[in-house]
This record gives C-alpha cells, sequence and structure tokens, in this order.
C-alpha cells in the first residue's frame, strides 16, 4: 500500500468543529498554519503555533504524548508563552491525555483529523477544559 501524496490545501472552510467552545477567527487562522506544517513532519508529531508563528514541534515520537510533551518542553525552553497557542497533530487521539496536557500548558484549540474510534473521549476532555477542538477528515500520517 501506498500512501497518496497531500496535494490539496488545508482551509478553516473545511473544519468540522465538534466542541462546545468554537475557535475564534485568529484560532483558526493559527490551526491552518500548524496544520500545513504538520502535514509536512515525520510522524507521530505535535505542532504548536501562535500568530502565525510555529512556536515548536514535537516530531517522529512513538506516541502523541511524547510528541506533545516534548513540544511543550522545546518551547518552555526557548521562552515561548503558549497560553492562546494552538496544537495540530498529525493523527487522531486515540486517548483525551494530549487534550489534557495542552490545555496545562495554556493550548486553548486543537486541530486533529478525527476518525478514533474514542474520539469522543478527547471531545469530552475539550468540553471538561473549555478548548476549542475541530476535526479535519484528513490524516497526515507520514513515515
Amino acid at each position: 500500500i501506498e500512501q497518496d501524496k497531500h496535494m490539496t490545501r488545508e482551509s478553516g472552510k473545511d473544519f468540522n468543529a465538534v466542541t462546545k467552545t468554537k475557535p475564534t477567527p485568529s484560532e483558526i487562522k493559527a490551526l491552518e498554519f500548524a496544520l500545513k506544517i504538520c502535514k509536512h513532519l515525520k510522524s507521530n508529531n505535535v505542532v504548536l503555533a501562535k500568530e502565525g508563528q510555529l512556536l515548536s514541534c514535537g516530531v517522529g515520537q512513538t506516541s502523541r504524548v511524547d510528541a506533545l510533551n516534548q513540544a511543550i518542553a522545546k518551547a518552555k525552553k526557548f521562552g515561548f508563552d503558549l497560553h492562546g497557542a494552538v496544537m495540530a497533530s498529525d493523527a487522531f487521539f486515540p486517548f483525551p491525555d494530549c487534550v489534557e496536557i495542552a490545555g496545562a500548558a495554556g493550548i486553548t484549540a486543537i486541530i486533529q483529523p478525527g476518525g478514533s474510534i474514542k474520539d469522543q473521549l478527547s471531545i469530552d476532555m475539550c468540553d471538561q477544559k473549555n478548548l476549542a477542538m475541530v476535526f479535519s477528515g484528513r490524516r497526515h500520517f507520514k513515515h
């Protein structure tokens, strides 16, 4: 099996907001930006961005939690403020742990493809933490 090249452009108009908290227009713009970076990185990856700026990324990890922890540690090392930042993931979250970690770090909006049989757990955690989550409907898993 061969993976298709990603020739489509990511656009906020294609995002599906799945949480009670909806992303703001500036968060949607940041999510588009983060996802553009995310789709070109090695999996598993997480990208943290804010206002058109890449803050950090965790790349090529064995789990999404490891990728997120790596990204948060990098951002802190360089003195970036993650409050109000967004997070993009190349693939879905099978568990709500990344959402909980992201919220504690100050991230306010998340984009992921969706498609896990346990998506509702991550959606519920976002609702509990007042975070926005959107589904892109497209995986960017790259090995």
